[in-house]
């Protein structure tokens, strides 16, 4: 008999629903928020009344999408957290009353580990591209940055992870500075294939372990930025690509460099990257270039994956469903955890 999952993301500014069948996807309907692009940053408060707005929608979509009734859903998986509370309360009543009315389980998912599981999303049931236990993820987003070393669906280990700010939050701010807008990461990334990456050089951080930092590169990148502004007003203007892509040669030299160590330490061949960032032209680059020099198997998402989205969420609803991991109707979000 198949088991049928459908998937709910709203953990920030994306509504999504998605329906999984036996691990292949039939459907993943994303609806995005431009409102926060005027204050520079998602606002919570508007970000989770947009859900409200989008979710019955998004849901109906999904549905129709997968071509399927939904009295053929085996089971709802919502993102449980960490996210934005307002946010994540939508989803999570949303899934309890779809739940309740169909009279089938939930199953909370951890949003982190849902990223790291999006590389187990099957388009079609003769897709096999999925990576072998154990492995190593780098999960990098505006929120987070770690090395994990996952051991099997259920079993998650944190290695590494910054002590401040996130990869991604690093490229939002540094584009902020310059005035290139919000969310400023895919901004950056496009100059960055205009510029040159050598241009300047921003610090970097000595860390031990596997552990990262970004504040000091920021702090780096702002201070050129001052002085180079009192000798020219138009520093940023002139520059802006050769910036742009310096500052990105210089995060993903801070990525590669602890993650490479992981995987010459334990000895691990098998390595992905997942997250908003995974995204970035320059990381997916660096990714093929460690596969030829050190003989990694790579696994990168594809860009419909990258982002906040319902099918990665369905899929990892879709293993502890297989294990009966269902969840009651007391569960309620967290907004700040690690896996």
């Amino acid at each position: 008999m198949s088991i049928t999952i459908f998937g709910i993301e709203s953990s920030c500014d994306d509504t999504s629903a998605a329906v999984i069948r036996d691990g292949v996807m039939l459907s993943n309907s994303i609806a995005g928020q431009a409102v926060h692009e005027a204050y520079g940053g998602v606002v919570p408060e508007l970000a989770s009344r947009a859900h409200q707005q989008n979710i019955i929608p998004v849901v109906t979509e999904a549905i129709k999408k997968a071509g399927i009734d939904r009295t053929e859903l085996s089971g709802i998986a919502f993102t449980r957290g960490p996210g934005l509370m307002g946010s994540l309360l939508v989803g999570t009543s949303f899934a309890k009353g779809l739940s309740a009315s169909l009279g089938i389980p939930m199953v909370e998912v951890n949003h982190l580990q849902a990223h790291v599981l999006a590389h187990f999303i099957k388009e079609t049931p003769e897709d096999t591209n999925q990576p072998s236990f154990p492995f190593l993820c780098l999960l990098v987003s505006g929120g987070n940055s770690q090395i994990i070393l996952v051991k099997g669906y259920d079993d998650m280990e944190v290695i590494g992870q910054t002590i401040d700010d996130a990869a991604g939050e690093a490229f939002d701010k540094c584009a902020k500075v310059m005035g290139l807008g919000y969310p400023g990461g895919p901004v950056v990334n496009r100059l960055a294939n205009e510029g040159n990456p050598k241009a300047f050089r921003f610090s970097k951080p000595h860390i031990p372990g596997y552990n990262y930092s970004f504040s000091g590169l920021k702090t780096s990148f702002l201070y050129t930025l001052r002085d180079r502004l009192k000798e020219d007003a138009d520093f940023i203007e002139k520059n802006k690509a050769d910036l742009c892509a310096s500052l990105q040669a210089t995060v993903i030299d801070i990525l590669m460099d602890k993650l490479r160590k992981a995987a010459k330490d334990l000895n691990i061949k098998e390595v992905a990257v997942a997250g908003g960032v995974s995204a970035n032209t320059g990381l997916r680059d660096a990714f093929e270039d460690h596969a030829k020099r050190f003989g990694w198997k790579i696994h990168i998402p594809k860009f419909a994956f990258t982002t906040d989205n319902a099918a990665m969420v369905a899929i990892t609803g879709y293993y502890k469903f297989l294990k009966g991991e269902y969840c009651g109707m007391d569960a309620v979000p967290f907004s700040r955890v690690i896996l």
